[in-house]
């Protein structure tokens, strides 16, 4: 393989790395009774190494559907004060649980950020398309024309900027503080670089349809690594 290819690879191996390590980003410490979901995990594995079963995990959890686990995602392991674990044979195990690897999207469960925990300003002017939902959508789309400035939604260092996420586009994503980081996607021009210090409200990128069919940027807002309902931190239109 030529020079060039070999640091392409190299480097797309890097960013996936990152991507996944930004996933769970959070640097916040692990608590006594609680597990934080790696990259290849699946409920029954869990399960198994913390000598539980599939349905405390979903019960103490409130896991509508097991299968739908995400990388960094914190989940209880141990029972909550008053609950007492329950052993369940093996052949009891609902069928899809050990199907599913993280990371998933957790299907139809709305997440927001704790009140207050971040403040943020609309990343772009322009009339949003699509919402969040939690399931098909991990977050908002805003649609205007070709060129229209992106902005940053709040302080923090450019963890990434490049296009060599397929799916993306040109992109662009912020590390707000050890819990908080936001992703911008599809544009048409990038404007910063990795490691570089953004303020809020400061132009990181324009608008554009790069990996997408339609112009609009998407906008995602992660809370110790899982994607959360923006608009409780955005202000009101």
């Amino acid at each position: 393989m030529p020079a060039r290819g070999v640091i392409r690879s190299v480097r797309l191996a890097l960013l996936a790395a990152l991507l996944a390590l930004l996933a769970a980003c959070g640097t916040t410490k692990v608590q006594p009774g609680y597990y934080r979901v790696q990259s290849g995990d699946t409920l029954t594995q869990i399960a198994r190494k913390q000598g539980t079963s599939v349905s405390n995990l979903a019960r103490w959890n409130n896991l509508s559907n097991t299968n739908a686990i995400e990388v960094g995602q914190m989940l209880r392991v141990a029972p909550p004060a008053g609950q007492a674990s329950t052993s369940a044979p093996a052949t009891s195990r609902p069928k899809a649980s050990g199907g599913s690897r993280a990371p998933a999207a957790s299907m139809g469960k709305r997440r927001t950020a704790p009140p207050g925990a971040i403040s943020l300003v609309w990343p772009a002017q322009g009339k949003v398309t699509r919402g969040y939902d939690g399931s098909g959508s991990n977050g908002i789309v805003i649609s205007n024309a070709t060129g229209t400035p992106v902005v940053a939604a709040a302080a923090g260092t450019v963890a990434y900027s490049g296009s060599g996420l397929r799916g993306y586009g040109h992109l662009v994503i912020v590390k707000h503080n050890a819990s908080f980081l936001s992703i911008y996607a599809h544009n048409s021009k990038l404007l910063v670089k990795e490691g570089q210090r953004v303020s809020q409200g400061q132009k990181i990128a324009e608008m554009g349809n790069s990996d997408s069919k339609q112009v609009g940027l998407y906008f995602e807002l992660r809370y110790d690594g899982q994607a959360v309902d923006p608009a409780g931190s955005l202000p009101g239109k």
